[in-house]
């Protein structure tokens, strides 16, 4: 490349090179941001538990009987339940909404496909406590998925309440905002269908963002995520879980559980 001499005029392609140059290094940290916060829609169970907590856990062995379970998103595509059955797997949730702008293309195929082979399944929602309030959430859930009826094989919904992938961890609102934005989402979810939602949730993220709130324990079944050999210290008020994830990094599908109880349990839980 030719030398550029003090006092004599700057050749114009160098001068443009400068500019580019100079424009793509103010750019850089907008574009490495962008890069970095996922599309809206792409959210799923665990998917801060993995940037908090690690990816994997193996749970010690108990004497108490648990029953195998997973979850499931669009991230799995179309999933062969065959071959989950034939593994001991027996329970299943799928992804059916997040926030009032997603529905999960591959929900049929995922909740359809887990019953159809004999499995005890129910729906979650990803909640987004930014974008509408609870109560709206919650009709959505209802009207895309997450309803519940007495058939012994379905669960009742879940709120997937946890780390904000888009931006701030508690979604900018305060410990006692984001305990009436649950409040509102379980209320209206029971109004709709009968049941009491399940929680899904972290215990650092619950002390975090709610306060370690401990008024929902006495109606709301827990499903507690923490990869580890043990589930570790609950959130406030609730004295056992009713589900455990315990991994992000399972066979055939990511995300493996383990309900606490036998499949009878897992039956009463489906059936009110």
């Amino acid at each position: 490349m030719p030398v550029h001499r003090p006092g004599t005029a700057r050749p114009r392609h160098l001068h443009l090179a400068g500019l580019l140059l100079t424009t793509l290094a103010l750019l850089a940290p907008y574009s490495a941001a962008a890069a970095a916060t996922p599309p809206r829609g792409s959210a799923h169970m665990g998917m801060g538990v993995v940037q908090h907590d690690g990816r994997h856990g193996t749970p010690a062995d108990t004497r108490a009987t648990q029953t195998e379970g997973v979850d499931v998103s669009s991230h799995q595509g179309n999933v062969a339940w065959s071959t989950l059955w034939n593994s001991g797997v027996r329970w299943a949730y799928a992804k059916a909404t997040e926030g009032t702008y997603y529905t999960n293309p591959y929900f049929a195929q995922q909740y359809n496909g887990s019953y159809n082979v004999g499995m005890i399944r129910g729906a979650y929602h990803f909640a987004t406590p930014d974008t509408t309030s609870g109560a709206t959430q919650a009709d959505y859930f209802v009207d895309h998925g997450g309803g519940w009826s007495r058939d012994g094989k379905t669960l009742p919904g879940a709120l997937d309440i946890e780390w904000n992938p888009y931006g701030a961890a508690c979604y900018g609102k305060t410990q006692a905002a984001m305990v009436t934005w649950i409040r509102d989402f379980l209320n209206r979810y029971k109004a709709r269908t009968g049941r009491d939602a399940v929680i899904y949730t972290a215990t650092s993220w619950w002390t975090q963002c709610t306060g370690n709130h401990a008024g929902f324990a006495t109606t709301t079944p827990l499903w507690i995520a923490r990869y580890a050999s043990t589930v570790g210290t609950l959130p406030a008020g609730w004295q056992y879980y009713t589900m455990w994830q315990y991994t992000s990094s399972g066979p055939t599908v990511g995300d493996h559980n383990r309900f606490n109880g036998a499949l009878d349990r897992v039956q009463a839980l489906a059936n009110g």
